[in-house]
């Protein structure tokens, strides 16, 4: 019985809301050095190592792995103030996003692939439907009765949020004609397209020869090294260039589900501000701000980049920072409504 009873208190130790949320922050502080000590990639060419890329999919992948085991916890207990189903939502939207962190690490790291859509974001899609029905469900069981400058200060948020958003979205013509990126590249065709007028078309003719024979060497040369870096077999490549031409519908869904959690988020953020439970719920808008700032992050690299960017850069540490604020938020609203339900139980005792 003893002995019984010590594995017990000890398992019941190692579960407690202290002991979760110090593992917790100490995860995310090794993240961050990790991030910071390694995320500078050894030249153009080689970019990232990939043992580095496979350390930030343990920690990411990791910490979606925790905050869902969490949330599905609260999703068991009937004592969760905030309901059962809230958490039902947010656990589902942590596995989903688990489970495509491992599919696009696959597709990246042992695939060798960049691709604009894979099956990965079936899950991240998923995630944000089940992440934004978790939250409207916690906003509407409370009745937000929000102050005229709380109002105010929800309009602005939302205001940046769709202003980022398109801005990270936006076609580069876009941007050239509102002023946000320089026509460098116009300029540049012009000139050229200017100085081969002026010469004529004799020089051209002349050193077409030569042209072509660089252009096949240079091609020659080049897909071998492809295909030493592409491992994906055809039935990869295939699903590859089906799931291609959705690239900007999907990508339209990511920027609009990141700006309204943005403004989720912060009505939550108002609406338990100061009360028995802010605590938990002060955790999850952090976390969906800090995802909100790695995926609107990580959209704008890749566009900058032109499809060649490879992940891992040092803000994409927030995407960790999210998984373990979620994990936080939840832990310590399991643990507030476990307490004041013994407290209920001690009181009616006595």
């Amino acid at each position: 019985m003893s002995s019984t009873s010590e594995k017990s208190s000890t398992s019941s130790s190692l579960l407690s809301a202290q002991t979760l949320v110090i593992a917790g922050i100490v995860w995310a502080v090794m993240a961050l050095l990790f991030f910071l000590l390694f995320s500078v990639p050894l030249s153009a060419e080689e970019g990232l190592p990939l043992w580095y890329s496979i350390g930030t999919y343990i920690f990411e992948c990791g910490a979606y792995l925790g905050a869902a085991l969490v949330c599905f916890r609260n999703w068991q207990s009937p004592h969760m103030v905030s309901g059962r189903n809230v958490w039902l939502g947010i656990g589902l939207g942590m596995l989903f996003y688990f489970i495509a962190g491992v599919l696009f690490g696959i597709w990246e790291l042992y695939f060798g692939l960049d691709p604009d859509v894979s099956p990965a974001d079936a899950f991240y899609l998923g995630s944000y439907v089940v992440l934004i029905g978790g939250m409207v469900v916690a906003v509407t069981s409370k009745r937000l009765n929000l102050e005229i400058w709380q109002w105010g200060l929800l309009a602005g948020i939302a205001a940046f949020g769709i202003a980022v958003a398109i801005w990270v979205a936006a076609p580069d013509s876009w941007r050239v004609q509102l002023g946000m990126a320089p026509a460098a590249t116009q300029e540049v065709v012009t000139e050229s397209e200017a100085a081969t007028t002026a010469t004529g078309t004799a020089p051209a003719l002349e050193n077409s020869s030569k042209l072509e024979a660089q252009t096949a060497a240079t091609e020659g040369a080049s897909e071998p090294e492809e295909e030493a870096q592409i491992k994906a077999p055809g039935w990869v490549m295939a699903l590859d260039k089906q799931l291609a031409p959705h690239k900007n519908a999907i990508n339209l869904f990511y920027i609009v589900g990141d700006v309204f959690l943005l403004i989720i988020a912060t009505a939550l953020l108002l609406a338990f501000w100061g009360g028995r439970f802010s605590q938990s719920w002060r955790m999850i808008a952090a976390a969906t701000f800090s995802l909100y700032i790695a995926d609107m992050y990580f959209k704008w690299r890749d566009t900058q980049a032109e499809g060649s960017y490879q992940s891992g850069s040092l803000l994409e540490v927030f995407f960790v920072f999210s998984a373990i604020l979620f994990g936080i938020g939840a832990i310590l609203e399991h643990d507030i409504s476990t307490r004041s339900r013994q407290s209920r139980r001690s009181r009616r005792a006595a």
